[in-house]
């Protein structure tokens, strides 16, 4: 039996005495998993007291969306572009890289993206 496995799985890290969004992407995201994950993505926001938010985003196992997954992650970055401060996508260069640079025109706050975990890390602090 092929088992395919995908989605998000959404936390909250203290790095010294800074918070932020961790985000892990994996598979071949779908409509789905965006249903499951759009309302623990807004419970995590709440929860953090400052008034942007900073997300590490690790899609180094991420392989993609599905064509109406892909429009549920533009429709979440719309109506939460002006809640992030800084968000580090961590990845693999090529379309990963391209992404970033996008999202950044839909975000108020930074997008970068690294190749680096602790380069991504640091950039957040």
């Amino acid at each position: 039996m092929n088992v395919q496995r995908h989605g998000i799985s959404i936390g909250l890290d203290r790095v010294d005495d800074e918070f932020f969004v961790t985000i892990k992407a994996f598979g071949t995201l779908t409509h789905r998993d965006y249903q499951a994950m759009t309302p623990m993505l807004e419970a995590a926001l709440i929860k953090v007291n400052e008034p942007k938010v900073r997300v590490l985003l690790d899609a180094t196992e991420l392989d993609g969306w599905e064509l109406r997954a892909a429009w549920d992650d533009f429709k979440l970055g719309l109506n939460h572009g002006a809640d992030f401060d800084k968000i580090a996508l961590y990845g693999r260069p090529g379309w990963q890289e391209k992404a970033a640079k996008l999202a950044g025109w839909f975000m108020s706050g930074e997008v970068k993206f690294f190749e680096d975990y602790q380069q991504a890390l640091d950039w957040l602090k």
